[in-house]
């Protein structure tokens, strides 16, 4: 049976989420994948650590956690890209990431090298 582009959207997020708290040591308390033609965007919501979200009030703190953040995703990209490649069963073509500390949201997007919204183009017509 094949999965409907919902069902896929809360495979892709409930594998992030997995992999926040694996990984990072804390998972979002909310996550909303969205698959739009060629990409993957998902939104992650309080993502941040208690220690975190001390340091983001501190002058220079939101800096000193992006850039962690990030170090620590360029050391996992091959996983979490083979992760969600498992899922769609295509190829990602880049891993685009941004975190903003003052609210605890991060945004992930992946470009693919196909469109697989189209997939999904008869759930449309019902």
């Amino acid at each position: 049976m094949q999965r409907t582009k919902g069902q896929l959207e809360a495979e892709i997020s409930e594998a992030i989420t997995r992999f926040e708290k694996e990984y990072i040591g804390r998972g979002p308390q909310e996550s909303k994948t969205f698959i739009i033609d060629d990409m993957i965007l998902i939104r992650l919501k309080c993502v941040l650590t208690p220690a975190e979200i001390k340091l983001a009030a501190e002058n220079g703190g939101s800096q000193l956690i992006k850039q962690m953040r990030m170090r620590l995703l360029e050391s996992s990209q091959s996983l979490i890209t083979t992760m969600i490649e498992d899922i769609i069963k295509s190829k990602v073509n880049s891993l685009l990431t941004d975190l903003n500390p003052k609210t605890g949201e991060r945004i992930f997007v992946f470009t693919l090298n196909d469109n697989i919204q189209k997939r999904f183009s008869s759930e449309n017509k019902q």
